[in-house]
């Protein structure tokens, strides 16, 4: 496709989208030797509606070709740089360099230091991950810039010790002090918790037994919170919850809970069930969908939704088992990996799918009973192809 057509078939997606989503994010990765220019991605972006992009670095390319879009930008400090952001002199330096140029023009309105961090079990991340966050939150502070732009860090599931039913949701005890450190963070800052979360690995570790309509937002019976009676219509928003209940019993409920990346690939290893263009188009299709509806979980039902897709492009470079440069809803020539199948008459609201209750990245649910020992396992593997910032 060459690029007149290339431009005249976004054209068209873009008057087909834009009317039906209102907050959808998308991750830009770039671990790839034949994506488009940045200035190219704009009209991909805008032609799935998303108003919100997370980027795993502070490309200065990718955000001036974003300038005067009005599409808020989420930037990230790998965890490679959370030793030296320790030091507030070189957190300032890196805002002064890589944010405030941009600003107003790209609305910037986040800087994650660091990717899941807490759960990679290496104290010398560990250990920088506060201060590094301080120091940054501290130089937007002497900049002028904390009240347009917040400081936060991503999180994996595997945080969640107990995350069966939704209602009992709870942190592991052995991350309890560096979690709480960030979550009073948090709480003084005003910035979000982030999650990422993925019920594809849910279902590619137990096939047999996950209900593939339950992961995909499809019509399935679904299953009731024994402690609050509440019915869950996905497996992603019991996770949230999950999530939302783990914060509650530390004293933190009003919290907000982003998730700031999931996603489907469209293509996978033998090994890896599920990954299909036809699921994948289900995944992301109906969950921008239900974002199109305005509907929180059960358990925060006014609460808004931020979720980031993941991602924008395949990137053909990314390490590890073929599923893991098959997550773009892009192929790099701009046509879609696979049709979303979005129209206006196809919005699924709350109680046109029935089916959902999603315990973390762990397969821990009432189909699949498991030990907690097995689901921990089942979580930290299920969370290793994210798309995470020290790959992008």
């Amino acid at each position: 496709m060459d690029f007149p057509e290339f431009f005249c078939y976004v054209s068209i997606l873009a008057c087909l989208f834009p009317i039906m989503v209102n907050s959808i994010g998308i991750n830009y990765g770039q671990i790839a030797n034949n994506l488009p220019s940045p200035e190219d991605a704009v009209p991909l972006v805008k032609s799935i509606g998303a108003t919100k992009v997370k980027l795993y670095d502070a490309d200065p390319r990718v955000l001036k070709a974003f300038a005067n879009t009005d599409v808020e930008f989420m930037v990230g400090l790998g965890n490679e740089y959370l030793d030296k952001m320790r030091d507030p002199t070189n957190a300032q330096a890196w805002v002064k360099e890589n944010v405030q140029p941009h600003l107003p023009a790209t609305k910037i309105t986040s800087i994650f230091v660091g990717n899941e961090v807490l759960t990679l079990n290496d104290t010398s991340l560990s250990d920088c991950l506060l201060p590094a966050m301080q120091s940054v939150h501290a130089a937007l502070l002497n900049l002028g810039l904390d009240k347009q732009v917040t400081v936060t860090t991503t999180h994996s599931l595997a945080i969640l010790q107990t995350s069966y039913p939704s209602s009992a949701g709870a942190f592991r005890e052995d991350l309890m002090d560096p979690l709480c450190e960030t979550l009073n963070f948090h709480q003084k800052t005003g910035s979000p918790f982030l999650i990422n979360a993925y019920p594809y690995f849910a279902y590619k570790g137990n096939p047999e037994q996950v209900p593939l309509d339950f992961v995909l937002f499809q019509p399935n019976q679904g299953v009731t919170d024994p402690q609050t009676h509440l019915d869950y219509d996905n497996m992603l928003y019991a996770q949230i919850d999950a999530v939302y209940s783990a914060l509650a019993s530390l004293g933190y409920m009003k919290l907000p809970v982003h998730i700031s990346e999931t996603g489907w690939p469209s293509k996978g290893d033998e090994d890896e069930a599920g990954a299909t263009p036809e699921n994948a188009e289900k995944y992301n299709g109906n969950l921008i969908k239900l974002m199109s509806g305005k509907t929180g979980t059960p358990m925060r039902p006014n609460s808004d939704l931020n979720i980031y897709i993941f991602a924008l492009f395949n990137e053909n470079m990314k390490p590890g088992p073929t599923s893991e440069r098959n997550y773009g809803l892009f192929k790099p020539d701009g046509t879609p990996a696979y049709p979303l199948g979005i129209t206006p008459n196809n919005v699924v609201g709350r109680n046109t799918t029935v089916g959902g209750g999603s315990f973390g990245n762990a397969v821990t649910n009432p189909y699949y009973p498991m030990s907690s020992s097995t689901a921990k396992i089942s979580i930290i593997g299920a969370c290793a192809a994210d798309g995470a910032i020290v790959d992008d």
